[in-house]
Parts: structure tokens; C-alpha cells; sequence
């Protein structure tokens, strides 16, 4: 009885052991993959607990949430000879859940040593061979970062679909000496005489915009005096032809009167004309006399006068 008891609980023990081989839980913003005997199985599990075939399948948990991976110490060589190390740079990127399998079976569980690490060892000594000491350090600064992102992005489109590149922060580095003092002098003198040659451009484009600028102000003062003077031009024949207009209707009316005038009289005259007859002419004669009050007749005066309309007679 002791010895069945005894194996009771060694297959109770290997029991619990397999039951808790078996359960596993994958976190949040992760995606589960599995392993049986070294190969990757094409099952994959979300968020929760899950159960598979314990001592024999193994699984690891993939972020697919944003992580950022830091490449530390990453050496640069510039055209020039110098070498230059930078620092930290800093790479925010997210897994999409979808590619996690794809990803794993290319480039395994940890496929940011391949895709980020050594992609950006890569492209960043590709940029710096190409590049002088001033460009890196000056001329390109604010263009490296920008510039590896989306250098970075399209190589993971076509060799990783489904790895984003959301973010990409450089940290500056320094400068080691890998060449004789010498070829750094040099550097530093080129460095120096692209500093001033940039200098000399841009006081150069400076005074190219001052001129433009001298030159549009007079243009604008020369439009504005023409187009004033137009103005008082416009002004003083409106004016003329004001005047004109005005001279036009004083001698259009004056004419009008004179022939209005001219007509009156010509009728006038008509009229008299028409009225000389020797009837006409008796009766203005007697019409004459009868308005005055004294007539006198004779050779010598008085001889006959008419007073208070009686009419007397004097002979001498």
C-alpha cells in the first residue's frame, strides 16, 4: 500500500508539472509564438492564457506595441577621414500583429538586431562616407534624422511588411582621432574655408535681396507717380470737356433767343406790312389827333385852337 501511494504521487507531482508546463499567459500589446523542437509552428496567440505541449513546445512573446530600441556608440566615417561616433540614437517602431509570423520566421524572435541595430550601423556609414565633416556636423545636421528614417522605411517595406518606423531621434556624437593629426588639420581647414565660402553666399544672397527689394520699392514709387498723373490728366480733360459741354449749351441758348428774337420781329414787321393800307393810316391819324388835348391850324399861330375838346376859331 506505501508503494502505490508512493507512485500515486510522483504521477500526481508530473501531472501538476505538465499542467503547469503547459499553461502560459501572453501580456498585453504582445502576440505568442511557439517552437517545437527548434521549428516555428504556424500557430500564433493573442492576449490571454494558453495552453500547449508542455516539455516539448516553448513560445516567446512578441512586443506590437511601440518600443523604442536604442543603438548605442554607432561609429560614422566621414569623407574627409574623420571618424565620429554617435552617441545614442533612438528608434521608435511598432510590429503590426498581422506580420509577427512572416517577421519571426525571416529574422527570428529578435528581429530588431537585424532590421534596426544593423540597418542603422549600415545606412548611417552609408550617409557619412558620401559626406564631409562639416556637412555632417553643419551643413546636413537638421537632414540626418529625417533622411535615415525614411531611408530605413523603405527597406523594411520590401524586407519586412508590417515593422513601422514611427520615430527616429539622434543623440550627437564625438570625434576620434583614427588619422594622423595631420589629415585632421586638413578637415578642419576645409571645414573652415565651406564655413566661410557658406558665409560669403549667404551675405551674397543678402545683398541680392536688398537690391531686388530697392528695386521693386522704386518700381512701386514710379507706378504710383505715373498712375497720379494719369489721374490729373483724366482730371483736367473731364474738366475741358465740362467747359466745352457748358460753352456749347450758353450758345445753343443764345442762339435760340437771337432767332426767337429775330422771328418775332420778322413777324412783326409782316404784320405792319400787312396793316399799311391808306384805311389803316386814316384811322391812326385821326386816332393821333383825338389823343391830344390842344390842336392849332393856320399859318400863324394861334389862329384856330381846340380846348377841352371845343374847337374855336381866331382870325386876324
Amino acid at each position: 500500500m506505501a508503494q502505490l501511494g508512493a507512485i500515486a504521487s510522483i504521477i500526481c507531482a508530473i501531472g501538476g508539472a505538465a499542467l503547469f508546463a503547459s499553461v502560459h499567459k501572453i501580456e498585453e500589446g504582445h502576440t505568442g509564438v511557439y517552437y517545437r523542437g527548434g521549428a516555428l509552428l504556424t500557430t500564433t496567440s493573442n492576449p490571454g492564457f494558453h495552453l500547449m505541449m508542455p516539455f516539448i513546445t516553448n513560445f516567446k512573446s512578441v512586443q506590437t506595441t511601440l518600443q523604442t530600441d536604442e543603438v548605442k556608440n554607432v561609429p560614422c566615417g566621414t569623407s574627409g577621414g574623420v571618424m565620429i561616433y554617435f552617441d545614442r540614437i533612438e528608434v521608435v517602431n511598432y510590429l503590426v500583429p498581422s506580420a509577427v509570423y512572416d517577421i519571426v520566421r525571416n529574422f527570428t524572435a529578435d528581429y530588431d538586431k537585424a532590421l534596426i541595430f544593423n540597418k542603422v550601423h549600415h545606412e548611417l556609414n552609408q550617409f557619412c562616407s558620401v559626406h564631409s565633416l562639416q556637412e555632417v556636423y553643419i551643413g546636413l545636421f537638421d537632414q540626418i534624422d529625417e533622411n535615415l528614417k525614411l531611408t530605413l522605411q523603405e527597406d523594411l517595406t520590401c524586407m519586412a511588411p508590417g515593422l513601422i518606423i514611427q520615430v527616429l531621434g539622434r543623440r550627437h556624437g564625438r570625434r576620434k582621432r583614427q588619422q594622423t593629426n595631420l589629415r585632421e588639420s586638413l578637415e578642419a581647414e576645409k571645414t573652415k574655408l565651406l564655413i566661410s565660402a557658406q558665409t560669403q553666399k549667404v551675405v551674397e544672397k543678402e545683398a541680392e535681396t536688398e537690391r531686388k527689394r530697392a528695386v521693386i520699392e522704386a518700381e512701386k514709387l514710379a507706378q504710383v507717380a505715373e498712375i497720379k498723373f494719369s489721374q490729373k490728366v483724366m482730371e483736367k480733360e473731364t474738366e475741358k470737356r465740362i467747359s466745352e459741354i457748358e460753352d456749347g449749351a450758353f450758345l445753343a441758348k443764345m442762339k435760340a433767343r437771337a432767332d426767337a428774337e429775330f422771328y418775332t420781329a420778322e413777324r412783326a414787321a409782316e404784320a405792319n406790312k400787312l396793316k399799311l393800307t391808306p384805311e389803316y393810316l386814316q384811322l391812326m391819324k385821326f386816332q393821333a389827333i383825338a389823343a391830344n388835348s390842344k390842336i392849332y391850324f393856320g399859318s400863324k399861330i394861334p389862329q384856330m385852337f381846340v380846348d377841352s375838346g371845343k374847337l374855336f376859331h381866331s382870325c386876324y
